[in-house]
């Protein structure tokens, strides 16, 4: 029997085919493996699939076969994830594009992986001035001092110094590239590069030997956004890949923190300007923002071998109770409640908003459910 994963890996092969097609592929058919034997029909009732896309699917879809296809792909890159995998980090398959293939390389953790762990982004300009600089060292070595593992790029500036100051506080940092886990950009990055993997994790939805491109990193940092509960902007001028980070952050339910400088400081301008959009001010007291991050709700552990909470309400159909049943006090990402029913993603669907309708449960940020 060929493993989810393998559909994950040989959607992502097919052009035109990116992250948000596949989450709505996933969502409408409940799995990629429904999904790859579904009619051309069938593949055109899914938001986004137009005439094009389809041609696409059908003439590259016979080619690819999954099974070897993934055998292959361990064989090039030994680490990696899929949404299939238990392991996938769980508030990053709470976004609506979660990368289909995750490559990472280093120490995992799994409380990270779970979400019981709180990790924070911290993100800014590559050309930070003394003040940038300051600041992203104390405010990352209180973090990692009390807990958090720091999530950032790598990049030069900003990113180093986040990462540099959380393993020097014996805290754990996460660096997202835009290249493979095995090319190291920038190349002076290299020592910094051999500490992480010691310390924490370097992850890319890119595979092994990808040389950096341009394109690649803005569209990391929505992982950077998607691994992080909150996203801390340290100093970055308007057009920096900074603002960037904290749009995803914001699309995905996070908290935004910016830190304030002088009106008429270049490197300031981007975190002034998301300041005036409404994000929280990084202040001297870091003793509040610690509090104000440490009142985030974690994902709470959820033992397999715990039976569901049972809640009698014979006004419920079979349907309806059985996906009730599945959700907890505590929010549940859509896919796990998927998971739990063993139902299709589409009537899961279409009982959650019932069941919202009749004020039985809550909808949450990223596509989270709980009683309500």
């Amino acid at each position: 029997m060929v493993e989810e994963g393998a559909y994950w890996l040989a959607w992502a092969q097919i052009s035109g085919i990116g992250p948000v097609l596949l989450r709505r592929l996933q969502q409408h058919f409940g799995t990629l493996a429904t999904a790859w034997n579904a009619t051309k029909v069938q593949l055109g009732e899914v938001e986004g699939f137009g005439f094009q896309t389809l041609e696409k699917v059908v003439q590259q879809r016979s080619r690819l076969h999954p099974e070897q296809l993934f055998t292959k792909h361990q064989q090039e890159n030994s680490h990696f994830w899929t949404p299939a995998d238990a392991d996938y980090p769980r508030l990053l398959l709470e976004t609506p594009s979660p990368p289909p293939i995750l490559y990472y390389r280093g120490e995992v953790e799994l409380q990270e992986n779970l979400g019981q762990k709180p990790m924070v982004g911290i993100v800014g300009t590559r050309q930070p001035s003394e003040y940038g600089i300051r600041w992203t060292r104390q405010i990352s070595t209180a973090l990692a001092k009390n807990g958090f593992t720091v999530v950032s790029g790598m990049a030069e500036g900003i990113d180093t110094e986040s990462h540099i100051a959380a393993m020097k506080a014996g805290g754990r940092t996460i660096a997202v590239l835009g290249t493979g886990v095995d090319v190291i950009y920038p190349h002076k990055n290299r020592d910094l590069y051999k500490q992480i993997l010691t310390a924490g994790l370097v992850v890319s939805e890119y595979p092994t030997k990808t040389p950096p491109d341009r394109t690649h990193f803005p569209r990391r940092n929505r992982i950077i956004a998607g691994l992080s509960r909150a996203i801390l902007v340290m100093e970055a001028p308007l057009k920096s890949g900074a603002l960037i980070t904290a749009t995803y952050a914001n699309e995905f339910g996070r908290d935004v923190y910016a830190l304030p400088g002088r009106v008429d400081d270049y490197p300031s301008q981007g975190c002034l300007k998301l300041l005036s959009q409404g994000a929280s001010f990084i202040l001297k007291e870091l003793d509040e923002l610690l509090t104000m991050l440490g009142a985030i709700p974690q994902i709470d552990a959820i033992e397999a071998s715990t039976a569901p909470e049972q809640l009698s309400l014979p006004t419920l159909s079979p349907e309806l109770q059985r996906v009730m049943d599945a959700i907890a006090s505590e929010a549940l990402p859509f896919d796990f409640i998927v998971q739990q029913t063993g139902m299709a993603a589409g009537s899961v669907s279409g009982a959650l908003l019932q069941l919202e309708l009749m004020g039985f449960v809550s909808q949450l940020p990223g596509m989270r459910y709980q009683k309500s």
